[in-house]
């Protein structure tokens, strides 16, 4: 069965239902869990935003916060995974594409499982937004079980 599994989380109530799902199906089968989150990009101002002397925010300062916002989130739902008794480690990664950082996310931490989510859309949202669930389903070469 399986021995490591990552899942993925964005803070959403589909992403902690698949957290509470992935966290019980590692109990049973005795595996540990990775958490991961994507972080989006730095944007850097544009131009319009320089001369209209609207605050921009550094580099530096950008990944500070968002370390701090990232460990914040993983650090509650590692809580959860410990208190379940089921090893737990936590990643993130600073990306515009998520689906791409969770792949990347898996194979780095020698998952041999994804754990993750159903998007939760539906209908016009879904064609509009698109799915982070359905890219690593299209993409990923490591198996991938969808959490509804």
């Amino acid at each position: 069965m399986y021995k490591h599994i990552l899942i993925p989380t964005d803070g959403s109530k589909t992403a902690q239902k698949a957290i509470d799902g992935g966290i019980a199906f590692a109990r049973e089968s005795g595996a540990r869990v990775t958490l991961f989150t994507a972080v989006p990009e730095y944007r850097p101002p544009s131009e319009g935003e320089m001369l209209s002397h609207k605050k921009v925010e550094s580099l530096d300062h950008f990944e500070k916060r968002s370390r701090k916002e990232a460990s914040a989130l993983l650090g509650r739902v590692a809580g959860k995974a410990k208190r379940a008794g089921v090893r737990c480690g936590t990643d993130y990664a600073f990306s515009d594409n998520p689906w791409r950082a969770i792949i990347d996310a898996a194979k780095r931490n020698a998952c041999d499982v994804i754990f993750i989510g159903s998007h939760g859309r539906r209908g016009l949202a879904a064609l509009w937004y698109g799915s982070e669930t359905k890219e690593v389903l299209t993409h990923s070469d490591i198996p991938t079980l969808v959490y509804r």
